[in-house]
C-alpha cells in the first residue's frame, strides 16, 4: 500500500502539481492540504462502491469503517476541483447544465494564507475577548437546553494555540460548511470551551450586518429537495462577499477566517443502536427535524475541528475582481470542507449526488436535452431542468445508515414471518465476482425478492446492489427508504421519450463503468403463474451497450432462483388470474397488510445462486467480428440484437438450473394431478417419494437442491403452514386442498419446479391412453415436441440431449415398475400396466403436470387447421385460441391459469414460425402447409378421442366479412 501524502510543507510552490499533497488545479489551507495519516480516502475513492462489512470476506477491499485507519488519501480530480460552485439548494453538490464554463481556469495561484499581508498596518495586540462574555440571552437558554445532549471532542485540543500564533490581536471569524442553529449554537460551546473568540458577538464596525462573527457557505434558502432550475449567477455566500468588500473599503482592517467542521455522530461502530445509525453523521444536508432528532441520539459523539485560520487580508491585495475573489475563496473552503469531511466520516457514497453530475454532463445526455427544447420550444434552462427531475426520478440515493437501519428491521421480520431463509452457492459467487461488475438477475415472484437478496447479500458481507424497480413502488416514505437502501426507479414504458431513454440509459452506464454492481428482473414483472416469464431485454441492452463503451471492467451476470413456500401476494394473484385488474400499490394498502403479514407463517425460503454468465464469453460466442475496442453510443453493430437475446435466454435457462424443490412444490405436483386435489395419505407419500426418486436419479443440475425431508416429514409441513387439510375416515386418513382457490395458488408452486420433471412428464403424456408405445415412437415424439417445450420452459438441452435424457427416465421407470420392456422389436416395446393398478396411477400423477400443455399446443394447430391457410394473422390466431382453451376448461375439467395464458400461446406461434411450419403470407396471414397435418396426427397418439374431438369441436372460425348483395333492377 502506498504511504499516506505528506502535508504541504510551506516552503513548497502549492502551483506546482508535483508538489505533494497539492490537489491541481484548487489550492489548499495551511495544513489541510491533505488528511492526517489516518484519514479515509477523499471523493475521488467515491466513485467505487465500497463494499459492506466486507473486509473478512474480501481482503483486497476496505469497507467504509476501516477506511479511517488505512486507506490513503488520493488526489482528487482537477476538473472537479475547479467547477465546484456554492450549493444553491439543499443539493449542494449537482452539477451545472451542459455548457457551463468553470469559474476559474484549472491552474491558479495560491491563496497566501496564514500570513499578514505586507501593507496593512499592523493592529494593537490585543487578548481575546471570553466568548462567555455578552452572550445573548437566547444562546444562554438554548445553550443550557442543549447541554445535556451534547458532549464536545475538539480537535486540536487546544485550539487557541494554534490560532493565537497567527492571530497577533487581529479578529477572528468562523466559517461553517452549513448554516444552522444547532451549529452555531455548538461553534459558540467550543469556543467557551477553548477560550476562543465568541461567534455570537459582531466584527469591529459589524462589516457583516448581522451582529455575528461566523458565516456559512450554505446559503439561506437551502433546503428543498428539488432545484429550481439551473444554477443562479450567484453561487457564492453574501455574507462572505460583504466581508471581502469591507477588506477593500478599509485597508486596516484584517478578518482571520477560521474554517470549522462540525460532526454529530461522526462513525457509529456495530454495537450502535439503529436510530444512532440512521440519524449519524453523513454527506446529506438534512432539515432541522432530522438534526433534533440526531443530537438528541449523537449528540454525545459530537466532534468540532477548528482549522488554521486564512488571512483575508492577503486574499484582498491579490487584487482580482470581487466576484471573482469571492468564487474563488468560496471554492478553496468547499474543497477544504469535504477533504475534512472525507477523513471523518469515509467518502461520499451517495450514487444520487455524484452520478447525476455525470450523466447530465454526458454528451448524449446533452444532445437530447438540447433536442428536447427545440421540440418543446422551450429555453435550454427548461429543459435542462426537466432532464435533472427525470435524473432525480430516477438515482438511487444510496445511504449506509439506511441499509444498517433496515437489517436491524428485517433481522426480527424475517424471523417471524419466515422458518428460515437457506442460501446455496454464495461462495461460488465470491470467488467469480473480484474484478467483475456484477449483474444479479433474479427471478421475480414476489416483491419480498429484492428485499431478501440486498439482505442476504448485505449479512454475508457483500455490498447490496442498486436495484432496478418500477416507478409504481415509488410511495410516500417507502420510496425514500427504498431509494435509499439502493433502488432506482424506471417507468413501465419509455418509448417515446428520447430524453428520459437518454439519461436512463447513461445513468446505467455510469454504474456499470463505475463497478456498482446492478440487480434487475428480466422478466419484466412479477410472476402470476409460478413461471419463468418470457424476458425483455431492455436492461440488458442497456448494461451491455454501457460496457462496450467502456469495456474495462468485464460484467458478470448472476442468475438466482427465489424459491417459497407461500406468497404474500397470494390473494392478489388469484384475483388477477380470475379476470380482475390489478390494484395500483398504495402506502395505506402497505400499511394495513402489515399485521397480518407480522401473523402469517410463510414457511421457508430459499435463494440459490446460479451458474454465471460472462457477457465476454457470450460477445466470442455470439459476436466474434466485435475486436474489443469501445463502441461509441450511435454505433448499432448488427449482432448486438442477437447477442442480448441469446444472453436473456440463457439467464433464465440458470435461474432455472438453480431452482429448489421445497416440500409444498412436491405436495403440488401430486395433489393438482387428481380431480378433486386429494389423495389418501399412502398414494400421497408414494407419489412424494417417487419425484424425490427422479430427482435424485436424474439430476437436472449440480445447482438444483432438494428438500431432505422425508415424505412424512413433508406431509406434516404441508399441515402446520395450512396447504394440506387432513380428513378423517375410518379406511384411511385423506390429505387434499381446501377450496378450488387454494387449489389455483398451489398451481404457483407445481409450476416452479415442471421444468425438473419434463421428461418424466413427456414419457408419462405417452402411456396416458397408449398401453403400449415403442421406444422409438416415445422418442420420436420427444424430438418432435421439444422445440415447443424449450422455449415455454427454458430448457437445457439440445434434441439429442433431450433424447437421451429420455431413454435414461425410461430406465427408471423401468426400474420403478412403473414401465416393462415386453419387445425388443424397433428399439424396445414398452407397456404400462392394465387398470387401475398403483403404477398407473403414479404415471398419470407424473404426465398429469404436463398433459396440459400439450392440449394448448393441439388447440393452436386445431384453430389453424379449421380456418386454414392465409386467413388469420398471429395476433388473430392467439386471441382464439384463448377463447378455445377458456371454454374447453368450463366444458371439460378445470384447468389451471396459465392454461389460457395468451403470452404462452404467442410462444408457441413464434416458435412454429421459427421452425418454418408456419410463415406470414403478404397480407400478413398465416400460411402452412400438409407438415401441419402430420403434427395433428402425431396429437392423437398422446390425446384421448374424447379430448380430441372436444377442442375440434369448439376451436372457432375467423367471422366471415358479409358479402353485399347488389341491388335488383328497377
Amino acid at each position: 500500500m502506498p504511504e499516506p501524502t505528506p502535508p504541504v510543507d510551506p516552503g513548497l510552490d502549492p502551483n506546482d502539481p508535483s508538489a505533494p499533497g497539492v490537489e491541481p488545479g484548487a489550492t489548499s489551507l495551511p495544513g489541510t492540504a491533505a488528511p492526517p495519516a489516518d484519514a479515509g480516502p477523499t471523493e475521488s475513492d467515491s466513485t467505487e462502491p465500497a463494499p459492506v462489512e466486507s473486509a473478512a470476506a474480501e481482503p483486497s477491499r476496505i469497507a467504509p469503517s476501516q477506511a479511517a485507519s488505512s486507506a490513503p488519501e488520493a488526489p482528487a480530480n482537477p476538473a472537479t476541483a475547479s467547477t465546484t460552485r456554492e450549493p444553491g439548494a439543499a443539493e449542494s453538490r449537482q452539477a451545472a447544465p451542459a455548457g457551463q464554463q468553470p469559474d476559474e481556469p484549472t491552474h491558479q495561484a495560491e491563496l497566501p494564507m496564514g500570513a499578514p499581508a505586507p501593507s496593512a498596518p499592523e493592529p494593537p495586540a490585543q487578548a481575546p475577548q471570553s466568548a462567555a462574555k455578552h452572550r445573548p440571552w437566547w444562546a444562554r437558554l438554548l445553550g443550557q437546553l442543549m447541554a445535556p445532549w451534547v458532549s464536545l471532542t475538539i480537535e486540536p485540543k487546544t485550539p487557541a494555540e494554534h490560532i493565537a500564533e497567527e492571530w497577533n490581536g487581529r479578529p477572528v471569524c468562523y466559517v461553517l460548511e452549513d448554516y444552522g442553529l444547532s451549529n452555531a449554537l455548538i461553534l459558540e460551546r467550543a469556543c467557551i470551551e477553548s477560550g476562543l473568540p465568541s461567534p455570537l458577538q459582531p466584527l469591529p464596525g459589524d462589516p457583516l450586518g448581522r451582529k455575528r462573527a461566523y458565516v456559512a457557505l450554505s446559503r439561506r434558502n437551502a433546503g428543498t429537495l428539488a432545484p429550481s432550475g439551473p444554477p443562479s449567477a450567484k453561487t457564492h455566500s453574501g455574507s462572505l462577499a460583504r466581508l471581502l468588500d469591507a477588506h477593500r473599503a478599509d485597508p486596516a482592517l484584517d478578518v482571520q477566517l477560521v474554517p470549522v467542521s462540525i460532526f454529530v455522530g461522526r462513525a457509529p461502530d456495530r454495537s450502535s443502536g439503529w436510530f444512532s445509525v440512521l440519524f449519524s453523521e453523513n454527506w446529506t444536508l438534512v432539515g432541522r427535524f432530522r438534526r433534533l432528532l440526531a443530537i438528541a441520539l449523537n449528540g454525545r459523539h459530537t466532534m468540532v475541528r477548528f482549522s488554521p485560520p486564512v488571512s483575508l487580508r492577503g486574499i484582498v491585495d491579490e487584487g482580482l475582481e470581487p466576484e471573482r475573489t469571492v468564487r474563488k475563496l468560496s471554492r478553496v473552503l468547499r474543497t477544504h470542507f469535504r477533504r475534512i469531511r472525507a477523513a471523518v466520516i469515509g467518502p461520499d457514497l451517495s450514487t444520487r449526488r455524484m452520478l447525476i453530475d455525470r450523466v447530465l454532463a454526458a454528451e448524449p445526455v446533452k444532445e437530447a436535452i438540447a433536442d428536447q427544447a427545440r421540440r418543446d420550444s422551450s429555453s435550454s434552462a427548461e429543459a435542462w431542468k426537466k432532464a435533472h427531475a427525470i435524473a432525480y426520478e430516477i438515482a438511487a440515493d444510496y445511504s449506509h445508515p439506511v441499509v444498517r437501519s433496515l437489517s436491524f428491521i428485517l433481522t426480527p421480520v424475517w424471523n417471524r414471518i419466515y422458518r428460515g431463509v437457506l442460501v446455496h452457492h454464495l461462495d461460488q459467487l465470491k470467488q467469480d465476482a473480484p474484478g467483475h461488475e456484477v449483474v444479479y438477475v433474479p427471478c421475480h415472484r414476489s416483491h419480498m425478492d429484492y428485499l431478501l437478496l440486498s439482505y442476504l447479500l448485505y449479512a454475508k458481507g457483500i455490498v447490496p446492489p442498486h436495484i432496478v424497480a418500477g416507478i409504481n413502488l415509488n410511495l410516500p416514505v417507502i420510496g425514500g427508504i427504498l431509494r435509499r437502501g439502493g433502488a432506482f426507479f424506471i417507468r413501465r414504458s419509455i418509448r417515446g421519450s428520447v430524453l428520459y431513454s437518454a439519461i436512463l440509459s447513461e445513468y446505467v452506464a455510469q454504474l456499470v463503468s463505475g463497478g456498482y454492481s446492478i440487480e434487475y428482473f428480466i422478466e419484466g414483472g412479477r410472476s402470476r403463474t409460478g413461471r419463468l416469464l418470457q424476458p425483455k431485454g431492455g436492461m440488458i441492452v442497456m448494461t451491455v451497450r454501457g460496457f462496450l463503451r467502456q469495456p474495462t471492467r468485464p460484467v458478470l451476470f448472476q442468475p438466482i432462483y427465489v424459491g417459497y413456500e407461500k406468497l404474500m401476494e397470494g390473494n392478489s394473484y388469484l384475483d388477477e388470474l380470475s379476470g380482475k385488474p390489478k390494484e395500483k400499490e398504495s402506502i395505506w394498502q402497505l400499511l394495513w397488510g402489515i399485521p397480518k403479514v407480522l401473523r402469517s407463517n410463510y414457511g421457508q425460503v430459499v435463494v440459490n445462486f446460479g451458474e454465471p454468465i460472462r457477457l465476454n464469453d457470450m460477445l466470442a460466442a455470439h459476436a466474434p467480428e466485435w475486436d474489443g475496442r469501445p463502441l461509441d453510443e450511435e454505433d448499432k453493430p448488427a449482432w448486438l440484437s442477437a447477442t442480448v437475446d441469446a444472453l436473456a435466454e440463457q439467464i433464465q435457462i440458470n435461474v432455472n438450473r438453480a431452482a429448489d424443490v421445497n416440500p409444498i412444490n412436491l405436495l403440488a405436483l401430486a395433489l393438482l394431478s387428481t380431480p378433486k386435489h386429494a389423495m389418501g395419505e399412502a398414494d400421497l407419500l408414494a407419489q412424494i417419494a417417487l419425484s424425490k426418486t427422479l430427482l435424485a436419479e436424474l439430476p437436472y443440475s449440480d445447482r438444483v437442491t432438494v428438500t431432505p425431508h422425508t415424505p412424512q416429514e413433508i406431509v406434516a409441513h404441508g399441515e402446520e403452514i395450512n396447504v394440506l387439510q387432513r380428513v378423517a375416515h375410518p379406511l384411511g386418513d385423506v390429505l387434499g386442498v381446501d377450496g378450488d382457490d387454494k387449489a389455483v395458488l398451489l398451481s404457483y408452486f407445481r409450476n416452479n419446479v415442471l421444468h425438473l420433471f419434463t421428461a418424466a412428464s413427456w414419457i408419462a403424456c405417452c402411456f396416458q391412453h397408449n398401453r403400449r408405445m415403442s421406444l422409438a415412437g416415445v422418442l420420436r415424439l420427444g424430438r418432435s415436441v421439444y422445440p415447443f417445450l424449450q422455449a415455454e420452459l427454458f430448457l437445457p438441452w439440445s434434441e439429442e440431449e433431450f433424447t437421451q435424457r429420455l431413454s435414461r427416465t425410461v430406465d427408471v421407470f423401468v426400474r420403478e415398475g412403473l414401465l416393462e420392456r415386453v419387445s425388443d422389436d424397433d428399439g424396445g416395446i414398452l407397456a404400462r400396466n392394465a387398470g387401475q393398478t398403483d403404477e398407473v396411477f403414479r404415471l398419470r400423477a407424473i404426465g398429469h403436470s404436463l398433459q396440459q400443455a400439450f392440449e394448448r399446443y393441439y388447440i393452436a394447430i386445431s384453430v389453424l387447421v379449421k380456418n386454414g391457410p392465409g386467413t388469420m394473422s398471429a395476433g388473430e390466431l392467439e386471441s382464439l385460441c384463448q377463447l378455445a382453451a377458456q371454454r374447453l376448461s368450463l366444458l371439460y375439467a378445470p384447468a389451471a391459469p396459465e392454461f389460457f395464458d395468451k403470452t404462452l400461446f404467442r410462444g408457441f406461434i413464434q416458435k412454429l414460425r421459427e421452425l418454418k411450419l408456419v410463415w406470414p403470407d403478404s397480407e400478413g396471414k398465416l400460411a402452412f402447409d400438409q407438415r401441419l397435418d402430420a403434427w395433428a396426427k402425431d396429437a392423437k397418439v398422446i390425446l384421448g378421442r374424447e379430448l380430441r374431438h372436444t377442442i375440434e369441436k369448439i376451436s372457432p372460425e375467423m367471422a366471415k366479412p358479409a358479402v353485399e348483395t347488389p341491388p335488383a333492377a328497377a
